[in-house]
């Protein structure tokens, strides 16, 4: 005897899965800040391994967090090149512009592709959170040890608890 799941099932069940392994990151990263302490002067991945991570969980459920996870993906490449002084402080608006525009150009793919739909707010707020982070780091508003904790795996590790705890509350909730 078969029996039948609906839709709806199948998507809940998924994003349970997602927010699941968005804990499961998140454990990952802190265990590793705990134990380990990385430098972040020699390993600056705290924004890429959180943009990583986002992105990985999206592959479960490709409906959500999918444009996060590929812009913090791009942004954190960025990042990690500048502050591990891949490339010089001259060029690390025209590398954050660079990874802005392929972000944007792989969320109209995605768009395209039923991925994301029209109106998603998620990549114009998370350019708007980077400008402002970079206004403040600019004028010298930010706390002192800010971009070490940005640099660190705390910030993934706090990141993909509470995107986990979002993620699993809307998925009991729908």
């Amino acid at each position: 005897m078969s029996k039948k799941f609906s839709g709806h099932f199948a998507t809940r069940a998924r994003a349970q899965r997602q927010a699941l392994l968005l804990f499961l990151f998140a454990i990952i990263c802190a265990l590793v800040a705990w134990l380990v302490h990385p430098s972040t002067a020699a390993y600056p991945i705290g924004v890429l391994v959180l943009g990583a991570a986002i992105f990985l969980a999206a592959l479960v459920n490709p409906y959500r967090l999918m444009a996060a996870g590929w812009l913090l993906l791009l942004l954190g490449v960025a990042v990690f090149l500048f502050f591990s002084g891949r490339i010089s402080g001259g060029q690390v608006f025209p590398s954050y512009i660079v990874a802005i525009g392929l972000a944007l150009l792989g969320i109209a793919l995605m768009g395209r592709r039923g991925y994301i739909k029209a109106g998603a707010v998620t990549p114009g707020l998370i350019v708007l959170l980077v400008g402002i982070i970079e206004v403040l780091l600019i004028a010298n508003r930010t706390p002192s040890n800010f971009v070490p904790f940005m640099l660190s795996l705390w910030l993934p590790a706090i990141g993909l608890l509470v995107l986990g705890l979002i993620y699993l509350v809307a998925s009991v909730i729908e």
